[in-house]
């Protein structure tokens, strides 16, 4: 089996391959995590794999939730053709929600921030990152980024790409990415002066002075308290125009099936 090589192509596939095309996406562990069965649907029938996907739209919106009242997914994702064609992923993410939640992505009158990127709920962000989270993170992950990444590879496999394109919105995501490696498209030189930065000597170590509770000494060597005090706007701008891409492995098997025995 086959898939068109475009999101758009994707897109103007009959409802039901349409679905079946998508849920590729999903790791099977996180299938097991939640005991969801290969039909993505509850026990009662309702669905629990919800898209956003018209005919039309070089656009797909992907969620999947592990209850169908549940408010929140176990897997999120937002994916794009560029104008060559290839596949870009403009959000991706994936939440434990049986794990503490914490309001980042929204302010107390319910005004969404976009996970803290256009506004930020600083009550929530700061326990959050008490919490041990990273910029971003509303729940603690799954810890199946690995077998994300292996799935993504299949499914963009399967439509033909040795190669997609990913966008971190975080300093430390990008950072995963690079050790998964990732390249850089664009923002290369930007994360070279933030390392530059956080290194000995460098212009960012007299700012983690405590001033807010996201500049924290600390964040000099660790990775996750970096990421908030970029978050922070510690460089005077915020994290963006950062874009990476990663060659599909060549030992990749395209086209698996969720066939779950139970």
């Amino acid at each position: 089996m086959s898939f068109p090589s475009t999101i758009a192509g994707l897109n103007q596939l009959p409802a039901d391959q349409k679905r079946e095309t998508y849920a590729q996406i999903i790791p099977l562990q996180l299938l097991t995590q939640y005991q969801i069965g290969h039909d993505l649907r509850d026990p009662q029938g309702r669905d629990l794999f919800i898209m956003h996907c018209p005919d039309g739209s070089s656009n797909a919106e992907l969620a999947l939730y592990h209850q169908a009242e549940a408010a929140d997914p176990i897997l999120f994702g937002h994916i794009t053709d560029t104008i060559h064609g290839q596949l870009h992923i403009l959000l991706y993410g994936m939440n434990d929600v049986l794990t503490p939640r914490y309001d980042v992505d929204r302010l107390p009158d319910g005004t969404k921030t976009s996970f803290g990127t256009n506004q930020r709920n600083l009550e929530a962000e700061q326990k959050a990152l008490e919490a041990g989270l990273a910029p971003g993170q509303i729940y603690r992950g799954p810890h199946l980024f690995k077998e994300s990444l292996h799935q993504f590879e299949s499914f963009a496999a399967c439509m033909g790409h040795d190669l997609f394109f990913v966008e971190p919105l975080y300093y430390h995501v990008a950072i995963i990415f690079e050790k998964y490696n990732f390249h850089y498209q664009t923002g290369k030189r930007f994360m070279a002066r933030i390392n530059d930065g956080f290194s000995e000597d460098g212009n960012l170590l007299p700012l983690l002075n405590s001033s807010t509770p996201f500049r924290s000494p600390k964040a000099a060597k660790q990775i996750r308290l970096r990421s908030w005090a970029v978050h922070d706007e510690i460089l005077g701008e915020p994290f963006i125009n950062v874009t990476m891409y990663r060659y599909i492995e060549k030992e990749t098997t395209p086209c698996q099936d969720h066939t779950l025995d139970w």
